[in-house]
């Protein structure tokens, strides 16, 4: 009896996916808020600074600081926004099906990345 390929999860492995991503989502909009509460908190240095050079850079060191915040909080609204595609993709049948070669993405590799798109072949292919 020939091993046949599996094509696509089973409903309990969905549902365990799905309680995974839902756990990431819960946790990337709870950092999400912390990013932008200290986002919103930025400005709230001292004042009574009298050496005009050290406020300068001072200024320069929050000005690099606020854009960091904000690349991290523009790489985590993009992470839940991926996840939530990937509960789309559980409800209507695609997930865990690699985009380029059709064919199922280990259960390693999306317990790992589960809202990855590509198998770990297509993914590394694309990289050459």
């Amino acid at each position: 009896m020939g091993k046949e390929e599996k094509t696509k999860y089973t409903e309990s492995e969905l549902k365990e996916f799905e309680a995974l991503i839902l756990d990431k989502i819960d946790k990337a909009k709870n950092e999400l808020s912390e990013l932008k509460r200290s986002l919103q908190k930025g400005g709230d240095s001292g004042e009574d600074i009298t050496n005009n050079s050290t406020k300068v850079l001072e200024d320069g060191a929050d000005t690099l600081e606020k854009e960091n915040l904000n690349q991290l909080a523009a790489r985590q609204q993009k992470f839940i926004n991926n996840l939530e595609n990937a509960l789309v993709r559980i409800k209507n049948g695609t997930y865990g099906i690699c985009v380029d070669t059709g064919k199922l993405i280990s259960k390693e590799r999306l317990m790992a990345v589960p809202h990855t798109m590509q198998s770990i072949e297509a993914k590394l292919a694309q990289r050459k």
